[in-house]
């Protein structure tokens, strides 16, 4: 299992992961990508922990994902099945043992601050924090045609995921305005969202 891991987490995360997963009895499943989350966890028949993470995260994504997941077990198994799924309980978990982790030896230095800051009181989606986010996307393996919405001129069309098109507009405190160009209906975009823009 240490083997498998070591492909998809930092070299020095690595153990303690094995250790985190051995001690929590989890059946860790490495999937293809899923386009509305990273990683899911449940408890199947028969008690078995079941985590899944998507085997395309980058490896610094993949740990903050496994641990997101191993966190909503620890927390079930600790404060009952009754507890919110992201609620204090499990922010507290994730915190813990997410805290062993924030290391210069693990977490390159660009993104350590944004980690601290970010476990100091975690969301339910490390997606929602647009500067962690964006920090952890600089890793990924990113396709030619593929660029962020903050990279697209003002007023030229990109086309996301899904197939539907939009014009940018204008900044809107921290989220780009976009019109679908389809509906004519606004919608606020993430900078980090991942588009294609197209051709002028």
């Amino acid at each position: 299992m240490s083997e498998v891991l070591s492909k998809y987490l930092p070299e020095h995360a690595v153990l303690s992961c094995f250790e985190l997963i051995k001690e929590n009895n989890v059946h860790l499943k490495i999937v293809n990508e899923r386009q509305t989350r990273h990683g899911d966890y449940r408890r199947a028949v028969g008690g078995k922990h079941e985590i899944t993470v998507n085997a395309n995260l980058n490896k610094y994504r993949f740990l903050i994902t496994l641990v997101h997941e191993i966190s909503h077990l620890v927390a079930y198994e600790k404060y009952g099945r009754l507890i919110k799924p992201h609620g204090n309980e499990w922010k507290i978990t994730f915190q813990r043992l997410m805290v062993p982790f924030i290391r210069p030896e693990i977490f390159p230095h660009a993104v350590l601050p944004l980690i601290a800051n970010h476990f100091r009181n975690p969301t339910a989606s490390s997606d929602t924090d647009a500067r962690l986010a964006f920090a952890l996307k600089q890793f990924d393996e990113r396709k030619p045609d593929v660029h962020f919405v903050h990279e697209v001129p003002s007023g030229s069309m990109f086309r996301i995921k899904n197939g539907r098109i939009f014009q940018k507009k204008g900044l809107r405190v921290k989220r780009y305005e976009c019109l679908e160009v389809k509906t004519g209906r606004l919608y606020l975009f993430n900078a980090n969202a991942e588009v294609e823009i197209l051709p002028g």
